[in-house]
């Protein structure tokens, strides 16, 4: 969620959680109903992850489960945009200021598991893939767009991206191509 620490700062404690709640509904709400896993929430964010091979049995003859993992993951991305808009509508109505978002979306493999100390585990991903999507996220309020993808995502989700071009995001070895959802 862009703007939340103002945000909490400006709505106190029961109303900001009342909102972040709200927003979480859009955003984590719009990944359960496309089939997702929800991981985690990081302050104001989301982490999810939609597994391939939970694409595997359900792909058409000759289309990667790729594909289908990118599509779902895709088509929560748009559902997340329009119950924000709805959500901002409703703030609208009350007076209220619209609130905004960004994501990332990265098709690659992840490191998985219990992650913690023996006291206090969760379960989460990790690793290059896991790094490289959280960038491309950061980069999403630097290029004033709600969502990015990275080439490798974008191809399995053809000929609804604006090229960006080639960026460098930090801690990532290699500039990366970067495309956001028309």
């Amino acid at each position: 969620m862009r703007d939340s620490t103002p945000l909490a700062e400006a709505l106190g404690p029961d109303r900001f959680l009342a909102l972040i709640n709200s927003y979480f509904e859009c955003t984590a709400g719009a990944v359960l109903a496309a089939g997702g896993q929800v991981l985690r929430f990081i302050g104001d964010a989301v982490l999810a992850i939609f597994p391939v091979d939970a694409y595997r049995a359900a792909t058409q003859a000759g289309s990667p489960p790729e594909r289908g993992a990118c599509q779902a993951a895709l088509g929560a991305a748009r559902d997340a945009e329009q119950r924000i808009d709805a959500l901002n509508a409703q703030r609208g109505a009350q007076g209220l200021t619209a609130i905004d978002f960004g994501l990332g979306l990265h098709l690659g493999e992840v490191i998985y598991g219990n992650i913690g100390v023996p006291e206090r585990l969760e379960f989460s991903v990790i690793g290059s893939t896991a790094n490289q999507v959280a960038r491309i996220e950061t980069l999403s309020k630097v290029v004033g767009r709600r969502v990015l993808a990275s080439a490798e995502f974008a191809a399995h989700a053809p000929g609804q991206w604006d090229a960006l071009g080639v960026h460098t995001l930090r801690g990532v070895g290699a500039p990366v191509e970067v495309f956001a959802l028309r």
